[in-house]
């Protein structure tokens, strides 16, 4: 397969688009990549951990630790792990927060201390995505060598029909594979 031994470490942030990682996930899986999800806090909103979990076959991380014992989510260690890392499903919240170097959680401490390749997928309606902040946040990750994966056209959750929907996991998957073969 396309992605046998890769290390692929996906972002899911909070939008309603954060279903289609799982779907995103099953391809990687049957690409025999191994993949690791770090979720915020706003995605588990939206779909549950254990099911990123068990497609994935590894863990969700969401927090630095875990409370009840005290283990550390190593955000560098992650970040050294990936072969690639993957945010998709990209909110404005996290774009402009990797944008801007806040790591006030788990996944934007880890883009922050990743030394492979990023892709980022932006997920949102068509008002947010077009707002200049939006656009200028964009512009900054991918001046910093960042890889877009645009939004696509289509109905949104809205209601409202424009751009802003997550690109198709087959659209994802085969930016990966074509960055890494």
């Amino acid at each position: 397969m396309r992605l046998k031994n890769k290390h692929i470490l996906l972002g899911v942030s909070g939008s309603i688009a954060a279903y289609k990682a799982a779907y995103l996930i099953r391809l990687l899986i049957k690409e025999q990549a191994e993949v690791k999800v770090i979720m915020t806090s706003a995605a588990k909103e939206f779909i549950a951990p254990v099911t990123l979990s068990t497609l994935s076959k590894n863990p969700v991380l969401s927090d630095f630790y875990i409370n009840e014992n005290g283990q550390w989510h190593n955000h560098v260690e992650l970040g050294m792990w990936a072969d690639v890392m993957v945010v998709a499903p990209a909110s404005a919240n996290t774009i402009a927060k990797m944008a801007n170097g806040f790591c006030d959680n788990l996944l934007t401490a880890t883009y922050l201390s990743a030394k492979c390749p990023v892709f980022f997928a932006p997920a949102m309606d068509l008002d947010m995505y077009l707002h200049p902040a939006v656009q200028k946040n964009i512009q900054l990750l991918t001046s910093y060598g960042n890889q877009l994966i645009d939004a696509e056209v289509g109905e949104l959750a809205s209601g409202l029909n424009g751009k802003g929907r997550l690109a198709e996991p087959e659209i994802i998957l085969n930016k990966i594979i074509e960055h890494l073969t």
